[in-house]
């Protein structure tokens, strides 16, 4: 009997499907303009093709690894459209701070929003519930496992912290030798602070998780604080404050209570909480070992 390239197909098919193989689903081509989504999308292996500050994100974020065959499309603030347009993205994840963008990368590709930094929410709250829901849309059951798993390891240092460590810890980051900013109670890092069991050392107003410029001077209106430095931060203005008469007074400095921790991202969302607590926790280890 003859037969067709359509039946031999037709027929390659029935076989295959009665043997139980199928076709692997190709994974959807995503891109982001902020770094907490673009650090959940690498975490929970969604298949980034576009972001934005690439360079930038290796040295703030640090984890998780970037893929050589990320397309890096500029500036997160003034983004290249044509480069976006270039990736071929299937779709594109934004959040509030750049929703302005929404109307010109939706006709290369639909939008979807997820924020996690929003005046008087939880960021760690609002960061768990978008992980679930990019799971959920990519299919991606990693996500899940992630909420979980970071949930369960805040708990165990929790335990291990919380222990004999009963100071409150002021998490800043330096803008030059004489000003900080100072991270918050509605900040992630604030939020993972409390998740410790820890205090903050900062009762004052915020915005947008941070407050800044503040006078170095003040610092010295905390004088029971663990002063916990986060990078990145300039390195002429580090090395100008740890060298003056002053940072070398405080009681904190005397004492052994400065933590100067790796570069993480501020603004991040669970990968940064997680990153956060982990180099808290050596750090809080290092200084109880001295």
């Amino acid at each position: 009997m003859h037969m067709t390239r359509r039946t031999l197909l037709s027929g390659a098919a029935v076989l295959a499907a009665a043997s139980g193989v199928q076709a692997t689903p190709v994974a959807p081509r995503v891109a982001t303009l902020d770094w907490a989504l673009l650090e959940t999308l690498l975490t929970v292996g969604a298949n980034v093709v576009a972001a934005a500050e690439l360079r930038q994100f290796k040295d703030v974020v640090v984890k998780p690894d970037l893929s050589d065959g990320v397309a890096d499309i500029g500036l997160r603030g003034t983004p290249n459209f044509e480069a976006l347009r270039f990736a071929r993205p299937d779709l594109i994840f934004n959040s509030n701070f750049y929703a302005w963008a929404d109307p010109l990368m939706s006709r290369i590709a639909p939008v979807e929003s997820h924020s996690i930094y929003v005046a008087s929410e939880n960021p760690y709250t609002l960061a768990e519930q978008a992980t679930i829901a990019i799971g959920e849309r990519l299919e991606l059951p990693q996500a899940r496992i992630m909420v979980d798993a970071v949930a369960t390891r805040l708990d165990n240092l929790k335990r291990m912290i919380t222990k004999d460590y009963g100071r409150p810890v002021l998490p800043i980051n330096l803008g030059d030798a004489r000003h900080y900013r100072v991270f918050g109670s509605d900040s992630m890092f604030g939020e993972v602070l409390k998740r410790l069991g820890l205090m903050s050392a900062w009762h004052g107003a915020t915005s947008y998780s941070a407050t800044a410029p503040m006078g170095i001077e003040t610092l010295a209106s905390m004088p029971d604080a663990a002063i916990v430095l986060i990078p990145p931060h300039p390195q002429d203005a580090f090395e100008g404050l740890t060298g003056s008469a002053f940072w070398n007074a405080l009681p904190a400095v005397r004492e052994n209570r400065v933590l100067t921790l790796k570069s993480i991202n501020p603004y991040g969302a669970l990968p940064a909480a997680s990153r956060f607590a982990e180099l808290l926790a050596e750090g809080i280890s290092g200084v109880r070992s001295r």
